[in-house]
């Protein structure tokens, strides 16, 4: 018998809801990974994913939820299964509606098996207009990015760090530079991601603004009941705040995702979860988000030293630390009397005795939950973004998609799986990359110009002032020594 509040779809077949049955089979997480459509990891250091004894169990079979986005390229993204090491199994990443970078397309993410274990290998938007991908048998060198060798005249830029570009049968350095930002665009750099086949080279592009992407719904775990009932359809319900999710952001490029919630303890850091204020300056990689919101309060000197000080406060204090769970979220706005609750037995940023000067003066949305009801997203007044109801033809359709997904993310596992063999030292020089037709995405992008005027992306960034890299190389140089 099904729990709770159904989304009816056909006959004998029903969609429980993630409210309905938190407490049920299911707990809702205020906390854990981030779709990594949604957003992904860039990292300096690829590398291939744990393996786990442990086989991911068959996918949960999601229903979207009976209202969407509005947009002609926003298109619903199915969820998967991640390892959560704490718990020592695995949880849902659930589904989430996605406006669709501009001439990108999803290659999804995939548990294979290796050796007498399972790893996960990552997804990440690739080129539509790309026929074939090539995969290197090796990995990058180690990152020469050290931060901006030019100095910039202007607030309104950005500084994008270099990589490392194969070319000629070699990986040749292409330094950093910087670019003008855009409000509602976020750019990503070129980075490279590990696969069992070898290294795949995912070249720059445009992605809406955080606030802008779309829908993200919380995480969930289901005990074993639940993952083994027959017909069994899951409707995510609860989602998370954008506003407030910059606020608790971490990146686990070991795991290539990001995280959301309280990771604050000092034993995380241990375990590979950095703040985003420290992933870019602890040379990790680069995080698109953090940048952007640097870029947002460039007016504002002592920005970054008040975030770095409200995460140091919640590191220390473990009061002022989110919620974990949706229950927990709800039994703290039952007790306080109002929906907008602080985590139970927690002061306001701003309020504790022992917080600095610099953590109190916190922006409004710091004691804002991290999650909230779709329904609460939806009828929200202030809300940017609009939706619409589905029909249920419409919500089936959108519901096929995790089959269409599981099919083009097997195909790429098949092909995958014939490994490169790295070369010795001495032949380096003769290695030749490898390519491979990857079966066809169902999650491709619209053409760029039937874009509106709103969602159709910058042009690509040039060169800062125009000039070419060679002589931003130059003129840091002479800045360096003039200094």
């Amino acid at each position: 018998m099904l729990l709770g509040a159904c989304v009816m779809l056909q006959a004998g077949f029903s969609a429980e809801t993630s409210d309905s049955l938190d407490g049920k089979g299911a707990q809702v997480l205020a906390r854990g990974p981030v779709h990594e459509a949604f957003a992904g990891v860039i990292s300096y250091h690829p590398q291939p994913g744990a393996v786990l004894p442990s086989e991911p169990p068959e996918m949960v079979e999601e229903v979207p939820p009976d209202q969407k986005p509005e947009g002609e390229n926003v298109t619903w993204i199915p969820g998967y299964w991640a390892w959560d090491d704490e718990r020592n199994d695995f949880l849902w990443v659930s589904g989430i509606w996605r406006a669709l970078p501009p001439g990108r397309q999803w290659v999804a993410g995939y548990w294979g098996q290796s050796g007498s274990g399972f790893q996960w290998t990552t997804g990440y938007w690739a080129d539509t207009a790309a026929g074939t991908t090539t995969y290197l048998p090796t990995a990058p060198p180690a990152t020469l990015e050290n931060g901006p060798s030019v100095t910039t005249h202007s607030d309104d830029e950005i500084w994008i760090p270099g990589c490392w570009i194969w070319t000629r049968r070699h990986y040749a350095w292409s330094p950093g530079y910087w670019m003008q930002a855009q409000a509602d665009w976020d750019w990503n750099p070129g980075y490279y991601v590990w696969t069992p086949h070898g290294y795949v080279f995912v070249d720059g592009y445009w992605d809406y603004s955080l606030e802008r992407r779309g829908v993200l719904f919380a995480p969930i775990y289901f005990d074993s009941g639940v993952r083994t009932r027959r017909y069994y359809r899951y409707s995510p319900q609860v989602v998370i705040d954008l506003e407030v999710l910059p606020n608790h952001l971490f990146l686990r490029p070991r795991d290539d995702h990001y995280y959301l919630g309280d990771y604050y303890a000092a034993g995380y850091s241990g375990r590979g979860f950095y703040a985003s204020f420290s992933y870019q300056s602890g040379g990790y990689g680069y995080d698109p988000i953090y940048a952007h919101q640097r870029w947002d309060h460039r007016q504002d000197k002592d920005w970054e030293k008040r975030f770095e000080s409200r995460y140091q406060n919640r590191r220390d204090h473990e009061n002022v630390r989110p919620v974990r769970t949706w229950a927990d979220q709800n039994s703290a706005a039952r007790n306080a009397g109002h929906q907008n609750a602080l985590p139970k037995n927690a002061a306001p940023i701003g309020s504790s005795p022992s917080m600095g000067a610099a953590a109190k003066s916190a922006s409004p949305d710091e004691s804002k939950p991290v999650a909230m009801s779709f329904d609460q997203l939806s009828k929200a007044k202030d809300n940017q973004r609009r939706f619409r109801p589905l029909a249920k033809e419409e919500q089936q359709q959108f519901g096929q998609r995790g089959q269409e997904v599981k099919k083009s993310r097997e195909g790429r596992r098949n092909l995958e799986a014939n490994r490169v063999a790295p070369p010795v030292a001495k032949a380096a020089a003769s290695v030749e990359p490898s390519t491979l037709d990857l079966p066809k995405s169902p999650i491709v992008s619209k053409p760029t110009h039937l874009n509106n005027e709103r969602d159709r992306a910058p042009p690509r960034p040039g060169l800062w002032k125009g000039q070419n890299r060679k002589s931003q190389e130059e003129k840091g140089k002479r800045d360096k020594r003039e200094k």
